[in-house]
């Protein structure tokens, strides 16, 4: 992959950004952070938690009703952005929601001539009472994974605050912000 000017598709992807009055609320202190990975380099086994067999993983196929309950116990207001028409990825206990996360395609970027196919994992979410056990983090890697057969060329992390998280499967860190822009 040719070298990105991560500010710029930064911009492209997120226009007018800063001046979303959710963004400008963001409490002063808080920084957040875009995180990418090249899927094509990608290895699924850098992080290869074992889990009993109550424990599986794979795309969503329920009605919205229990998606709904699973994000609302993790964020609210992420409740709208999981429609019919969204591809979800969950982990399960027990056949149950642990953990979901968004397959988001992010469409493309160009730059030097060079175009660029984005997607990434998003509104990554794990129910309080299956923190920690490696679900959120499987769930992650296997959606990566995703991108890499896809043929995907960026995989890309937008707004977390929790950067050493996915940097377990290898993203780095590219930009940081807090409500004023990018630092």
């Amino acid at each position: 992959m040719a070298e990105i000017n991560y500010k710029s598709l930064f911009e492209h992807m997120h226009p007018d950004f800063f001046e979303k009055e959710h963004i400008r609320n963001i409490p002063g202190g808080e920084v957040y952070s875009e995180m990418v990975l090249d899927p094509s380099s990608f290895d699924s086994g850098i992080y290869g938690k074992q889990f009993a067999d109550n424990i599986t993983f794979g795309k969503y196929n329920g009605d919205l009703t229990e998606l709904h309950d699973a994000v609302e116990k993790v964020i609210p207001h992420w409740i709208p952005f999981f429609t019919e028409a969204s591809e979800v990825y969950c982990g399960y206990v027990d056949g149950h929601i642990a953990s979901f996360c968004m397959i988001e395609d992010m469409g493309t970027y160009e730059e030097n001539g060079v175009t660029c196919k984005i997607g990434g994992p998003g509104c990554v979410g794990t129910l309080p009472e299956f923190r920690n056990l490696g679900i959120g983090l499987s769930m992650v890697r296997d959606v990566t994974q995703i991108f890499k057969k896809r043929g995907y060329d960026l995989s890309y992390i937008h707004y977390t605050g929790v950067p050493q998280w996915y940097a377990k499967l290898g993203y780095k860190t590219v930009l940081t912000w807090d409500r004023k822009g990018i630092l």
